[in-house]
């Protein structure tokens, strides 16, 4: 599993639903300090799942990149100190 990251998503405009390329990813909420514990998320066989934390509805979207998503601007980027 060498040279695999999980993307993270984060929902800072407070979207109902963010459609994302992957089924598998990490949800942190909003962004620091208002995110919440980065959970770990995998829809299996469904193609929309909820984040138990912050409600955003998931939605897997094939034709959209690991790294985009729609509405754009909700791949969580860590900020140097």
């Amino acid at each position: 599993m060498a040279g695999h990251t999980i993307p993270h998503f984060q929902n800072d405009g407070g979207h109902a639903v963010i459609e994302i390329g992957v089924k598998e990813f990490m949800c942190t909420g909003a962004s620091v300090p208002f995110d919440h514990p980065h959970i770990f998320i995998d829809m299996g066989d469904d193609n929309e799942k909820v984040c138990s934390y912050c409600s955003t509805l998931y939605r897997y979207n094939p034709s959209i990149k690991a790294t985009q998503t729609n509405p754009p601007g909700c791949v969580f980027h860590v900020k140097a100190a």
